[in-house]
């Protein structure tokens, strides 16, 4: 780390709030999303949070000390605190870049439950370059950054240009309107098609269980459902248990998570194991897997539809779900052609995930080296520009 660097108390070039929970029957009512994940009917400017703002999950289930940066004007509820930084001492990104891959995520006041007070933060130390420095470290991390956005905005566009393809043919038979359609048990479809289960269109296998003791520090990673959602974290767990075939997934697997967060995911990040709860969706000659994720992806609605109908606590389904939901089939000239449209944009989502995986490594890798001198920014800008 260079000498020219400074050290602070945190306290001293920042202020803090929390922020205030609304009362119940207002969530989900209104346009001004917060950092709990609902909706908020009414506005109160001291609770307020701006884009380029930075909060800090102060507690709650998973993710406490997590720092972000507010992409859009939110609502700060309890949860979390606002970071309110002196401009002359630290800029917003670089904060962002250094602490949230270091240092505030490691916090934990000791209480019964996880959480970051205000007073954790008051006293922790950090260690800051000149401003200019930290501003042109934080623009070749927000480069990064900014690239794996628009991947992740044209896949956006991308599974929506898809998932209206998939209903244009699929359910309203647009295509085929002028020929011939015939009766079925589920009204009139195009001739020579057939009904089928979701049961029936492929192959559902469960993850494997894994016992605390199978959990080791090396081997393949166990992707459960919290990988899923959140990706490969430190808490994932490895393991050398011999598995079957199906239950190694790799980049492309296509995965049904089938309890408490009901879901489809397309996986991006190498081969690991499957975790029970989690189908991994193999194609069984009656569909491709391309056109198997689509069409998961447009019926997961019905799925959770009958898992909040469930009297339990948990929400989840069964198989006998898959085999009581029927769906209408292409014939085989109709599948190929379908498959023409849909491969190139599964493929180009597919792609687009993976190197988002790659700027990750690449961010994650480069940041320390960055800031403890390893590598200089000029020699990084001659590397990339030459």
């Amino acid at each position: 780390m260079s000498n020219n660097w400074k050290t602070y108390k945190l306290g001293d070039i920042a202020n803090f709030s929390y922020g205030k929970m609304p009362k119940k029957e207002l969530l989900g009512k209104g346009i001004y999303p917060t950092y709990s994940g609902y909706k908020y009917q009414y506005k109160y400017s001291e609770y307020n949070c701006s884009k380029g703002d930075i909060i800090i999950v102060a507690r709650g289930v998973g993710g406490t000390g997590d720092v972000k940066i507010v992409k859009e004007n939110c609502f700060l509820t309890n949860l979390s605190i606002k970071i309110d930084l002196n401009q002359k001492n630290v800029e917003n990104k670089f904060f962002y870049y250094n602490y949230f891959l270091n240092t505030l995520r490691y916090l934990d006041s000791g209480s019964a439950q996880s959480q970051i007070t205000i007073n954790d933060l008051n006293k922790l130390e950090i260690k800051l370059p000149p401003l200019q420095e930290q501003k042109s470290i934080a623009a070749i991390l927000s480069t990064i950054d900014d690239k794996i956005e628009n991947n992740l905005a044209i896949n956006k566009t991308l599974e929506e240009m898809a998932m209206a393809l998939y209903k244009h043919w699929f359910v309203d038979f647009g295509p085929f309107q002028d020929g011939e359609f015939v009766e079925s048990e589920l009204g009139r479809i195009p001739k020579g098609w057939e009904v089928k289960s979701v049961y029936d269109i492929a192959n559902y296998v469960n993850g494997a269980a894994f016992k605390p003791s199978e959990l080791v520090d090396e081997g393949k990673y166990v992707i459960k459902i919290s990988e899923l959602n959140g990706g490969i974290t430190k808490n994932t767990g490895k393991s050398t248990k011999e598995v079957k075939q199906e239950q190694i997934i790799n980049n492309g697997s296509v995965l049904f998570s089938w309890s408490a967060t009901l879901d489809i995911f397309l996986w991006d990040k190498g081969e690991a194991l499957l975790n029970q709860h989690i189908f991994n969706v193999l194609p069984n000659g009656s569909l491709s897997i391309e056109t198997l994720y689509f069409l998961l992806k447009n019926i997961i609605a019905h799925f959770k539809a009958i898992a909040a109908d469930r009297a339990t606590t948990m929400g989840h389904i069964k198989l006998s779900h898959l085999k009581e939901t029927f769906l209408a089939i292409p014939n085989e000239i109709h599948k190929q052609e379908f498959q023409k449209i849909i491969e190139p944009i599964f493929n180009q989502i597919l792609e687009n995930l993976t190197e988002n995986q790659t700027l990750t490594q690449l961010r994650d890798t480069l940041l320390p080296k960055l800031i403890s001198g390893e590598v200089r920014l000029k020699e990084f800008r001659e590397s990339i520009t030459n």
